[in-house]
């Protein structure tokens, strides 16, 4: 094996609160610092030489992949307007293809979808294979239909920095307009006549903080339209399904605060609906039926609740739904005849139907005991269905259509697993741990029928843990390669994440954030005593806050795993958290807390920053993959973390594979994704004795 490349030390002090820092590896965080590239691709031919002897055994999984992904394939049409909306996938081809196809007369049912064949009268409306050609990179940030159908505002990112450039096509033509906007964010809206599209810009610091007022067509200056000033809020921006009203939010972490413009007058000046108050949330939904604006907010309802307020002139929130300790309501949508509260309890996802004419409110119910279910694409107002996405972790992603006069629920599409799968052939499981300070956490596991009755199996645990995201179950193609070699997968659902509630969030943040990681190390140590796993047989998996998680368990509790893979990790918090020219710091301090104002927090951070407390330890063999492009996570984090584990603690198996020419979520092709993961789950077998297998 080549000899791990050495990063030069060149100490650099920070001093914060009276504690002073020297970091050696600062220089790491200059892409433009030749050194840099230079030491980046030096790695990655480390590893590539670490993980050679893998190789075969990467192409055998992504054979196993691609074998049970039917490759050509088309996602179940949604109607908006008089099209029914979808997108195409083909064999050989990287990227989807976006179509649309007139809805015949008297057709209810979306057009059956067969094996993935184009649908008779298909219009292409955007190719991704052709915009991507002669590019490493490809993604898109905005695909909007006007109302009318007749301009598609789209815009690519050719880097994976997230900075995307905004262009209107004319579908009537096919032609692409002048048009061309520049470093745009997610989000863009329509006016009601499609003569003006609202837009989003970012700051230095990558937060979008402008919406923009362009008339389609026009080369001169587009209009301001609204400024955010206050560098924790972030804003965006969305025509409400009603097609009547231009929603334009600004959300810090705890506080919110909504604007709207009639769609049908863009130039009119935003109106406020509630003033920001520190610490309340809340979204709207309008509701033209009766002439309401549907509000679901925290304003001393810790779980949310939701309430009315007239739309003409929002005032008074009147409740609707009251507040309910342990039912997290999660999002309001409104159609012409029903309310839809998205919500969760007892760590599970549910959907229940409010019948506008009367009658008792109900949950739409499945069979499984863990599972996810949520809204689909809903776009049309006067609906006589609903559009869910379930899947657990044994079923495949599935799209229903649910029929709210007969509440039967019609399954439109389940994502094919070529070759031999059947579900009935693994089981999922709920465990719960207890942390230290007696809390249960909760465990998800999927593994092959009978696999706990052979002893102690080899396990994969995955873990999250922050801004209030849960991982709820979901199904994967590429993981069966891992369980039908006789692995456990594992969820942890910790604290910091928002399963079972607005405290299960709380009470993993800021000044608790601590509780993330022994709550992992408690379910880990759960997993050992009750003889699902040995500590031999256990590999952590984790990314982005997930890899903040991997981090720091690896400092906390070494003994624990057989491996840690940490994707694109924010190892180096306490350094990012006090820069706030840094993309996101400002916006995370109500996540994290502000180091620079507060010493107790600095304090804090400082216990479990990731970089900070690498000790001469026996640590588990370490995988670390990032990329040169990410905004979200900067490649350096962990570029610093794996040099400083070599330097401290010298003796352990620590890798970084680096990719050059991608962002935050990895490769952007459906095939270069495959080869990424395969090379992490390669790794992962290996470390659990199964590479042979």
């Amino acid at each position: 094996m080549t000899t791990a490349p050495t990063a030069k030390r060149v100490p650099t002090e920070r001093t914060h609160h009276g504690d002073t820092v020297v970091d050696e590896y600062a220089w790491l965080a200059d892409k433009e610092d030749p050194d840099t590239l230079a030491y980046l691709t030096a790695e990655n031919a480390y590893t590539e030489a670490a993980t050679e002897h893998l190789g075969p055994l990467r192409e055998q999984l992504f054979r196993e992949i691609k074998n049970r992904t039917q490759e050509t394939d088309l996602s179940v049409p949604v109607r908006k307007g008089g099209f029914w909306y979808y997108t195409r996938t083909v064999e050989g081809k990287q990227y989807g293809i976006h179509c649309r196809r007139v809805v015949a007369d008297g057709e209810v049912d979306p057009p059956d979808t067969g094996q993935g064949a184009p649908l008779p009268g298909e219009e292409v409306l955007l190719d991704g294979n052709l915009l991507a050609s002669g590019h490493e990179f490809f993604a898109l940030g905005t695909f909007d239909v006007s109302p009318d159908g007749r301009w598609l505002a789209y815009s690519t990112d050719f880097a994976g920095d997230e900075r995307f450039t905004l262009r209107v096509k004319d579908l009537t033509t096919g032609q692409t307009l002048a048009d061309e906007i520049p470093d745009t964010f997610y989000g863009t809206a329509w006016s009601a006549d499609a003569s003006t599209l609202f837009y989003l810009t970012v700051d230095d610091a990558w937060r979008p903080y402008r919406v923009w007022r362009h008339e389609v067509g026009s080369t001169g200056p587009d209009q301001l339209v609204y400024e955010e000033t206050d560098e924790r809020f972030w804003v965006g921006v969305e025509l409400s399904r009603s097609q009547q009203l231009l929603v334009i939010s600004a959300n810090s972490a705890v506080t919110s605060e909504v604007r709207l413009v009639p769609a049908a007058d863009p130039g009119a000046e935003p109106r406020l609906v509630a003033a920001r108050r520190q610490g309340v949330e809340y979204e709207v939904e309008h509701d033209p039926a009766n002439d309401r604006l549907l509000v679901l907010h925290n304003d001393g309802a810790e779980d949310f609740a939701l309430a009315w307020t007239p739309a003409a002139a929002p005032g008074r929130w009147e409740p609707l739904i009251p507040h309910s300790a342990g039912t997290r309501l999660t999002g309001i949508d409104a159609f012409a005849e029903h309310l839809v509260v998205s919500l969760r309890r007892d760590g599970l996802t549910a959907v229940r139907v409010l019948p506008l004419a009367g009658g008792e409110p109900y949950d739409i119910g499945f069979p499984e005991p863990i599972y996810r279910v949520g809204l689909g694409a809903n776009p049309e107002y006067r609906t006589g269905s609903l559009r869910l996405q379930y899947m657990s972790l044994v079923t495949p992603e599935s799209v229903y259509d649910y029929d709210l006069a007969s509440h039967d629920l019609v399954l439109r599409k389940r994502v094919p697993v070529l070759g031999d799968f059947d579900p009935g052939d693994y089981e999922q499981h709920r465990e719960w741990a207890v942390a230290a300070d007696g809390t249960r956490v909760p465990i998800s596991l999927v593994c092959r029928k009978g696999a706990r009755d052979v002893g102690p199996a080899p396990c994969v645990l995955y873990g999250y843990g922050s801004y209030e995201i849960s991982m709820d179950p979901w199904f994967a193609i590429p993981r069966l390669s891992l369980v039908d070699r006789g692995v456990v997968f594992a969820v942890a659902h910790i604290r910091g994440g928002g399963e079972l509630g607005r405290r299960w969030y709380e009470d993993g943040k800021l000044l608790a954030k601590r509780n993330t990681f022994t709550d992992f190390v408690a379910c880990a140590r759960h997993l050992v005593e009750t003889g699902w796993t040995g500590t031999d047989r256990l590999v952590a998996r984790g990314g982005s806050a997930g890899g903040l998680l991997m981090g720091a368990v690896a400092n906390l509790a070494p003994d624990k795993f057989a491996g840690i893979v940490a994707q694109v990790p924010f190892v180096d918090a306490l350094t990012t958290i006090l820069d706030p020219s840094l993309p996101l710091t400002v916006t995370e301090w109500e996540e994290w807390g502000n180091p620079l104002e507060s010493a107790e927090v600095y304090a804090y951070m400082r216990s479990y920053s990731p970089y900070d407390n690498v000790a001469d330890r026996g640590y588990p063999p370490i995988l670390a993959a990032t990329s040169l492009n990410d905004t979200r996570v900067r490649y350096c984090e962990p570029a610093k973390w794996v040099a400083r584990l070599r330097a401290v603690a010298p003796g352990g198996s620590y890798l970084l594979k680096t990719e050059l020419g991608a962002g935050h979520g990895g490769r952007s092709g459906r095939y270069d994704a495959w080869r990424e993961e395969t090379f992490l789950l390669a790794w992962i077998l290996d470390r659990l004795g199964l590479a042979e297998s």
